[in-house]
């Protein structure tokens, strides 16, 4: 009885009407002098690093978010890659066991145009940096063009390693290889690093990987029919999948995986650009545009919006509580950023950000990708401006919001009598 007294006297404290406005949000810097910076990961070893990879210097950058300055040293410079606009150090993975063994991933374009998935450790005497030597080929993949080279590598919550592709360049795919089962590219692939019995004897297959055993199929893809996915994320708390692929001249869009999936869908490209037909002639006929197994994304828009779209993260911050569960994403050239939210079945308060966190273009010229921090907080890097950015929220502190929403209310009051019980037992 003691207690509900207590809670009920807190109630008293709510002002009159609570404060129901939304969180204003702004950008702030995090670090400038980046060269083409396209991806930023982390380790989970409590050190609260941000590791950011430029494209064509091969450089991986380190950014300590406890004194909010960027090492001079780099982590790893990586040579021999290839230049072109879509080419180079294009992504990074840190182990789980990252703390324990040391072990990280990239995917880059070497200087012969084929993709290579490399595993690296760090040097026996700094975890600041990377032993060059270390450097292991789990997997190559041959490149017919220099552009749709995906790049997206990252493990999901189930452990193994996921990489996007892209269906290897020109345009309409003209060797139809997003479709076909017997070409890694224009799939998403999963392997199993820390298994030997996969074709190179660097990495294995997970046995419940959907095409295991389907004659003629690489038993490495996890889903294909996509044509450059240019960044994807897992939804930290519920292990969701968001997929986003570039179109060709018509749309751009989100797909969506839930974390229940068995792999094996197929996201429709060449044959379908977002919800409607290809205008590739070649692209009709097997299985033809309506066909139901073609899974359509959760969201597109067209080119008269944006033309090029960058993927993000759905917010498991604490900063920006309002926003928990929240999609961000945006497109590189024009550098507008949106938002949504989904629940596996139907999206809901999709909303324009940009006025917010880019007027005027003036904090991203082109957002070549979205970054998520060790406590969940969302950042983006500007490829030409060379910065990485974070989102926060632009409102005066409130007294009494203890969730970070803008808004003082029974939920921050939940809080409050949390901390006190805890206090009180």
């Amino acid at each position: 009885m003691k207690r509900l007294v207590v809670v009920l006297s807190l109630a008293i404290l709510l002002p009159p009407a609570a404060v129901w406005a939304v969180c204003p949000l702004a950008l702030e810097m995090v670090a400038s002098g980046l060269n083409r910076p396209v991806g930023v990961a982390w380790p989970d070893d409590g050190t609260n690093r941000l590791f950011v990879i430029e494209q064509h210097t091969g450089r991986i950058r380190i950014v300590d978010l406890n004194t909010g300055s960027m090492l001079a040293a780099p982590f790893l410079s990586l040579g021999g890659l290839a230049s072109g606009n879509e080419q180079g150090l294009v992504g990074l993975a840190f182990d789980p066991l990252h703390a324990n063994n040391g072990l990280f991933y990239v995917n880059v374009t070497v200087a012969g145009g084929a993709t290579e998935i490399r595993r690296y450790r760090v040097s026996r005497t700094s975890w600041d940096v990377a032993d060059p030597d270390s450097g292991v080929v789990l997997l190559s993949i041959a490149q017919p063009f220099s552009n749709h080279n995906g790049g997206w590598i990252a493990f999901g919550p189930d452990g193994y390693l996921y990489i996007s592709t892209g269906d290897g360049g020109s345009g309409f795919d003209p060797g139809n290889r997003a479709q076909n089962l017997d070409t890694l590219l224009g799939k998403l692939l999963r392997i199993d690093v820390r298994a030997i019995d996969g074709p190179t004897g660097q990495y294995g297959i997970p046995p419940d990987n959907p095409f295991v055993g389907v004659p003629g199929a690489r038993p490495e893809i996890w889903a294909y029919g996509l044509r450059n996915a240019w960044r994807c994320s897992f939804d930290r708390l519920t292990g969701d999948l968001y997929i986003a692929d570039v179109g060709q001249n018509q749309i751009e869009e989100i797909n969506f995986q839930p974390a229940s999936s068995s792999g094996g869908e197929d996201y429709g490209w060449r044959i379908m650009e977002g919800t409607r037909c290809s205008d590739d002639s070649r692209a009709g006929g097997n299985p033809p545009c309506d066909d139901p197994s073609l899974v359509p994304p959760i969201y597109e828009y067209t080119h008269a919006v944006g033309v090029s779209v960058t993927g993000g993260y759905v917010y498991r911050g604490h900063k920006l509580g309002g926003l928990q569960g929240t999609y961000f994403f945006g497109d590189y050239g024009s550098a507008r950023i949106w938002s949504f939210r989904y629940d596996g079945a139907t999206l809901t308060e999709f909303a324009e950000r940009t006025a917010a966190l880019n007027p005027g273009l003036a904090n991203v010229g082109f957002l070549s990708s979205f970054g998520e921090g060790p406590d969940g907080e969302l950042y983006m890097l500007d490829l030409v401006g060379g910065t990485l950015l974070r989102m926060v929220s632009a409102a005066e502190p409130i007294p009494g919001d203890l969730n970070n929403d803008c808004r003082v209310d029974l939920a921050d009051l939940a809080i409050l009598a949390g901390n006190w019980l805890a206090e009180t037992r």
